[in-house]
């Protein structure tokens, strides 16, 4: 499988990209695309997986692209609808899978989209050689729409953790780093992540309570995710889930953009401080953090920068995507990625 290798994220303009000459996308090892015209970099090789993301970046760059990248020689393929690139210890995969609307719009679709892209994701993983996912995003159709039945996110946590546990895989403790965020009606279910030889390291917020403990009142189903996690090979990168202003279980100055902001801050400086308890004092640090930030009103871009820059100084990469968050009373959520 080779040696634990060194994983980078970029945010790169979809213009600069086109110019870039084949040899260089021989270190990609993944792409994902933003916004309702989302489309492969004419330069990106076929082989390359991309994840087409119907959420449009925010702050005036219309066509950001997201890009991980690891030197060294891949391989490339397909898994039934999972598409696939790995590198040694670490792989990228990604797979859509439309949900079918009833006439009424039920949370039933969503659960039936979101168990079938994870069983098709945990079976790739495992034939593959990688069966740790160490990080992985979701993005859905209206995620805090209504039903008979409850929200749809909850139909997307009550599926998830069944996966999970159809898989024999755990649900509390060492469980990836992750994030659900939502999209326009009309958009497939997206799943993205970064899976690996070896099992993670995963973290918690003593700030916050576990996701999988949350009380019945979030669904009949906890959340299945770790607040941050660390691969654990020698490149060591950190996962920071995504993070929002939550303490406790609860929502934290509803309807106040800046205040969150500064909340969803301290969530993260305290993950930050246990992963630097976990690997080595200092590690990771506030201004060498890649983030992305989802808004949910794009009117808030100008306070919500302004207070994260304060704290990461003006050189840190941040990407802002204009997107909804898995609680109605939540504005922003924020993630991270440590080097």
């Amino acid at each position: 499988m080779g040696s634990p290798a060194e994983l980078r994220i970029d945010y790169a303009p979809l213009d600069e990209l086109q110019l870039r000459p084949q040899g260089w996308w021989q270190d990609i090892l993944g792409i994902i695309c933003f916004g309702s015209s989302a489309a492969r970099p004419d330069a990106a090789p076929a082989d390359v997986p991309l994840a087409r993301v119907g959420a449009p970046v925010l702050s005036g760059q219309p066509r950001i692209v997201e890009l991980w990248r690891v030197r060294g020689p891949k391989q490339s393929g397909w898994h039934g609808r999972v598409q696939y690139r790995r590198h040694g210890q670490l792989l990228f995969a990604c797979l859509q899978v439309a949900e079918m609307e009833s006439e009424s719009g039920g949370g039933d679709t969503l659960w039936q989209a979101t168990a079938a892209a994870y069983r098709e994701l945990f079976d790739a993983l495992g034939a593959l050689g990688h069966a740790h996912p160490v990080r992985i995003w979701n993005f859905m159709p209206r995620i805090n729409g209504a039903t008979a039945s409850g929200e749809r996110y909850f139909h997307f946590n009550d599926a998830r953790q069944s996966a999970f546990r159809g898989a024999r895989r755990s649900v509390t403790g060492n469980v990836p780093a992750a994030s659900a965020i939502g999209l326009a009606a009309a958009s497939p279910l997206t799943v993205y992540c970064i899976a690996a030889a070896r099992a993670p390291i995963a973290l918690e917020n003593p700030r916050q309570q576990s996701a999988w403990d949350y009380p019945p009142q979030y669904g009949p189903a906890s959340p299945t995710f770790a607040r941050a996690c660390i691969e654990s090979g020698s490149g060591e990168t950190l996962f920071i889930s995504g993070t929002a202003s939550i303490v406790g279980h609860a929502t934290a100055h509803p309807g106040d953009a800046r205040a969150q902001t500064l909340e969803t801050l301290r969530n993260i400086r305290a993950v930050l401080d246990a992963a630097n308890a976990r690997v080595g004092p200092a590690r990771y640090a506030m201004d060498r953090l890649r983030y992305k930030v989802y808004v949910r009103r794009p009117e808030d871009l100008g306070t919500i920068d302004s207070e994260l820059r304060a704290q990461i100084g003006p050189g840190a990469p941040v990407l802002y995507v204009r997107a909804d968050i898995c609680r109605g009373d939540l504005l922003l959520e924020i993630e991270a990625v440590g080097i």
